[in-house]
Formats: C-alpha cells, sequence, structure tokens
C-alpha cells in the first residue's frame, strides 16, 4: 500500500519521493550526487540529518530539482508574522520586474528624504530579522526610488536604490525565495554600476553571490565574489566589502584549505578595520567569527566550529540578523557533537532573538528534526517539543 504523505513532509520524505518519481534506485541516486548509498539511505529515512549545504545542493542537483524545492520550510499557520512575510513576497517581485533603469518609473517621484528615512527603517526591521515589516514597506521602496532616480535627484537615488535592492534580495533569500533574491542582486548590480563606484560594485557583486548560494550554486557564487575580491583589491576604499566578499568566498569553497586562507585574509583586513558597520555589513573581528562558525559546520569539522563559537562574543554585534547565525550554526556544531541539550539552548536563544527567521530556515528544521529524534529515544525534551510545535516540525 502506498504510504499517505504527511501534513509536514521532512526533507528526507521530499527526496524519497522525487528519486522514486524518477524511478532510481538510491545507489544510482547517490552516485549522481557523489555521496555514499548509505548516506542517501539514512537522510531518507530521516537518520541523518540534511543539514550541510553542500550535501542538500548535491542532492538537489542530482535530482534536477532547486535546493529549496527539498528544504520546503513551511509558513507555520501559528506565526502571523511569517504568513504576513511570505504574503509579501508577491509585491516585491513585481516592484523588482517593475523597476528596470532602462523603462520610466511607474509612480511620480517622493522627496529623497523621505524616502531615505524609509529606507533606515527598513534596514532596521531586515537586521532584526522583522522579514514581514521590512518586506511590507520594499515595494512602495523600490518603485519610489526607481521614480526618484529618473529625475534631478539621480546620483543620490541611485546610491539609495543599491541598499534598498540588496536589502530586498536579502529578505527574499531569507524566506526562501531563490529566483527572486537573484533578480533583487541582478537590480543591486543595475544601480551599482549606474553609479560608477567601485565600492558599490563589491557590494552588488556580494548581493550576488549570496543569492546564487541560495539557488545551490555555490560554483557561481565563488566565481562572483572572487572576482569581485580582483577588482576591489586595488581600491583604496571599502575594506569593508573586501572583507566581506573574502568570506563569502570562504563560505562558497569546498576545499577545506582554501576556505580558510579566504578566511584568514578577511580576519587580516578585520584587524586593520575593527568593528565597523558599514553599507549594514557589520564587517569586523565579530563577524568573522560568526561567518567561520558556519563555514567550519560545513567544512564537516563541528568540533573546530564549537571552538571559535566559545571565542567569538556575537553581543559585539547589535544586529539580530548576524546573531542568529551565530547561535544557529552553534547549535548546528553541538548537535553533531552530540551535546543535544546545549544545542537546544542556543536554538532557543535563536529563536528568540529572531523567530522569522528561525521559523523559515530549512538547515535549523533538519537540526531540530534531529534533535528530536534522539530526544524521543532518550525521552524528555519539553523545551525542544515546544520548539518543535512552533516550527511544525513533525
Amino acid at each position: 500500500m502506498t504510504p499517505r504523505p504527511t501534513a509536514d513532509p521532512s526533507i528526507g520524505d521530499r527526496i524519497h519521493a522525487r528519486r522514486m518519481l524518477r524511478g532510481w534506485s538510491i545507489r544510482h541516486a547517490a552516485g549522481r550526487a557523489g555521496i555514499s548509498h548509505a548516506t542517501w539511505s539514512r537522510i531518507e529515512r530521516g537518520r541523518q540529518a540534511a543539514d550541510n549545504r553542500f550535501m542538500l545542493a548535491d542532492i538537489s542537483a542530482a535530482l534536477e530539482c532547486a535546493p529549496a524545492e527539498l528544504a520546503g520550510a513551511p509558513v507555520p499557520a501559528t506565526d502571523r508574522a511569517v504568513v504576513a512575510a511570505h504574503a509579501a513576497v508577491n509585491g516585491v517581485r513585481q516592484a523588482l520586474v517593475d523597476i528596470d533603469l532602462a523603462e520610466p518609473p511607474s509612480v511620480p517621484a517622493r522627496p529623497v528624504a523621505e524616502l531615505a528615512r524609509t529606507l533606515a527603517l527598513v534596514d532596521d526591521l531586515r537586521q532584526a530579522c522583522d522579514y514581514a515589516g521590512a518586506a511590507g514597506l520594499t515595494a512602495d521602496l523600490l518603485r519610489a526610488l526607481h521614480a526618484a532616480a529618473a529625475g534631478r535627484d539621480r546620483a543620490e537615488a541611485l546610491r539609495m536604490l543599491v541598499s534598498a535592492t540588496f536589502i530586498a534580495s536579502s529578505v527574499l533569500r531569507n524566506l526562501g525565495h531563490p529566483a527572486e533574491a537573484w533578480l533583487g542582486a541582478e537590480r543591486c548590480r543595475d544601480a551599482a554600476e549606474a553609479t560608477e563606484d567601485q565600492v558599490l560594485a563589491g557590494y552588488a557583486a556580494y548581493a550576488r553571490a549570496g543569492a546564487a548560494n541560495s539557488c545551490g550554486s555555490y560554483e557561481r557564487g565563488l566565481a562572483i565574489a572572487s572576482r569581485a575580491v580582483d577588482e576591489l583589491g586595488g581600491h583604496r576604499d571599502g575594506a569593508e566589502v573586501l572583507g566581506s566578499l573574502h568570506l563569502i568566498c570562504a563560505f562558497d569553497s569546498r576545499a577545506r584549505d582554501d576556505s580558510r586562507a579566504w578566511t584568514a585574509e578577511a580576519a587580516r583586513l578585520a584587524e586593520r578595520t575593527g568593528e565597523t558597520t558599514t553599507l549594514g555589513l557589520w564587517f569586523g573581528p565579530t563577524n568573522v567569527g560568526i561567518w567561520q562558525v558556519g563555514i567550519e559546520v560545513d567544512g564537516d569539522d563541528p568540533g573546530h566550529a564549537a571552538e571559535v563559537a566559545r571565542a567569538t562574543d556575537p553581543a559585539a554585534i547589535p544586529a539580530g540578523f548576524r546573531q542568529v547565525f551565530y547561535y544557529a550554526d552553534t547549535a548546528r556544531a553541538l548537535a553533531r557533537l552530540r551535546k543535544d541539550r546545549e544545542a537546544i539552548r542556543y536554538l532557543l536563544i535563536a529563536e528568540r532573538i529572531a523567530p522569522q527567521h528561525v521559523h523559515t530556515s530549512a538547515v535549523v528544521q533538519e537540526t531540530t528534526r534531529a534533535l528530536l529524534e534522539r530526544a524521543r529515544r532518550q525521552t524528555g525534551g519539553s523545551e525542544l517539543r515546544g520548539l518543535c510545535e512552533r516550527m511544525q516540525v513533525a
């Protein structure tokens, strides 16, 4: 008898369904992905978490689909903010289509001082991981900046449009809409090129690399970011953007030595710049440490990731969108080290800081599911079960 699909299929369920649809054996599918058939089988059966971004990208490529299709993080019906954020996505998508700089604006121009205030608010909401608030304001802001860029305040409006499209891409990426995130990053590049500012061009490259990553295209992300490093490297300004580009190169490099070399260069730049807030990147020693935790976890060295986490104080960056990565990625490292109580504590801190982010993160869902599976066998875990209920992890 064909099993009835659950209301909340896991990544393993989706992988199994897509493999069966193609009529492939586990051995054949695993060979296409370059992983062992035993690993593939454990992931399908929910015995191993698919919380490594590289592995998830390889599996999705083998099954000829996008990573987001396998992740399929549900929108918790009880989380009204997340529901509102996803409801705003279509409006942002339409605005990104409309703001082609080669086309005339579709709305009247508004004073740039007013737009600057709105942009600052949207960025504050994004940094607090309030995706519903940020997305709800973004569509109108994008169209208004497009109109302003066609008038006498073109130069200032274009610079703001770079930031607004960067924010739009970031929000869309974190809500699990990779194609729209790429469109936002492309619009960011268009605006940056119109400013003829090399630092903003590097900033736009950072956005494009991040959007490529959300599509599972890590090689493409590395190519974009490393080329931008070469172009910006000789520039006297923009050390914060350059350092951030080094970090995304480290994030995209599968070779451990290459990844650590990129990270080391970012750390050297961070020693020079100190803690910064430039362009909302928060580049500095603390952010290098936060990135390194996630990089080492996905490089299959959770022990080193935990060591870096112990030496990093996320409170040095007063922005939820960076702190949440620290706590979520440290939780992943601790879960792989079987330090489940600590992992659960870090997940709960991450949820308290940025619930909209945690409730829409596929890798957090997989870590939570793995912890729940172990908790079932060991009994107990009321805090974890509460988190699972809020995230709709069955």
